[in-house]
């Protein structure tokens, strides 16, 4: 796991270090600056003088090594070259799509429009599920070198260990029943990957939610378009296409049945991937629990989870990950 992070890196990052940059790299930039949501990296929307804004996305120092970003920029182009819909960053007259200014590492995207999915709709959930499939097929043509696997140990074990050694951070009162749930609960993912096997390992967008698919309903750019790369890393392919379900059970089982319609035209779905749904949410829990701990002295982070660490906060990731835990006692959400 990462140590807690110093985030003074970012008090370097005024307006005009962020304007010069996207101009040094070759835009004219008209003055228009606007922050947008993101806790991990630094991420602004660009004015450009006659022509659409850009986006710019300074990365967090202590994050990724410059190979893994190159590396995660590489697989999102090569999807593009595949004519899947991906946003990817642009390259500089030498082919580099990552950037340096002062300080910092930057890279320069187009600004995609667009809407969130309605995964309601079973025709949406299809199409999707054909998109998944072809990155997935990508995927399994090679591997990361540079960037970790989704596993075990680095969403659980290791996340659960540092979140216990680290002071302050659980209350006392509640770290006795949060370690022991937190156990059992691993205990459990443990026995669902036994009962998966052997399942594929590929390169994954890693973070597939729909807050990083963009829908376009019209034009030749009709569809999804998936954003956001920045947590691809490799692991069982069902880890995109779980993040998609939603409601109870019933309405997982149709959801999935949808995605997987769509999907297995283009990748083979391992049914024993199926015992992994509820593991992998579980695994995602303990690591973003350790995620925003590991952020709690950054500024913005500050002003937008001040709710984080309290009693209450976990108290509700103890009830949430005993939930879990009779989650992955029931059956899967289809016989295997």
């Amino acid at each position: 796991m990462d140590k807690n992070q110093d985030f003074s890196h970012f008090s370097g990052l005024t307006p005009d270090l962020v304007l010069d940059a996207v101009e040094q790299a070759g835009w004219m930039v008209d003055g228009r600056l606007l922050a947008l949501n993101s806790y991990e990296n630094r991420v602004y929307q660009v004015g450009v003088e006659d022509g659409s804004p850009l986006i710019a996305k300074f990365y967090r120092p202590e994050r990724w090594t410059d190979a893994a970003i190159i590396e995660e920029h590489q697989f999102s182009a090569a999807l593009a070259q595949a004519e899947i819909p991906v946003v990817t960053a642009f390259p500089d007259a030498q082919g580099n799509t990552l950037r340096h200014w002062q300080a910092f590492r930057f890279a320069v995207f187009p600004r995609q429009r667009g809407h969130a999915p309605e995964l309601h709709d079973p025709a949406t959930l299809e199409w999707l599920g054909r998109f998944i499939g072809r990155i997935h097929a990508q995927g399994a043509t090679t591997c990361f070198e540079h960037r970790p696997a989704l596993n075990i140990d680095s969403f659980g074990t290791e996340p659960r260990a540092w979140l216990l050694q680290t002071p302050d951070l659980i209350p006392d009162e509640l770290k006795t029943v949060w370690a022991d749930t937190s156990q059992r609960a691993l205990d459990q993912v443990q026995r669902q990957f036994d009962l998966a096997g052997e399942v594929p390992q590929i390169r994954l967008h890693g973070d597939c939610h729909p807050g990083n698919v963009l829908w376009v309903d019209d034009g030749d750019e009709a569809g999804p378009h998936f954003v956001d790369f920045d947590d691809a890393r490799s692991g069982p392919p069902v880890q995109d296409l779980w993040m998609l379900l939603s409601g109870e059970r019933a309405d997982m089982q149709a959801q999935l049945g949808d995605l997987l319609a769509g999907y297995e035209d283009f990748y083979e779905f391992h049914p024993r991937q199926l015992y992994l749904i509820e593991a992998l949410r579980t695994l995602r829990l303990i690591h973003y629990s350790a995620w925003l701990a590991q952020r709690r002295f950054d500024p913005a982070f500050v002003a937008a989870f001040s709710w984080f660490g309290t009693p209450r906060y976990w108290q509700e990731k103890i009830t949430e990950l005993q939930e879990q835990i009779a989650a992955m006692q029931a059956p899967t959400l289809w016989p295997v």
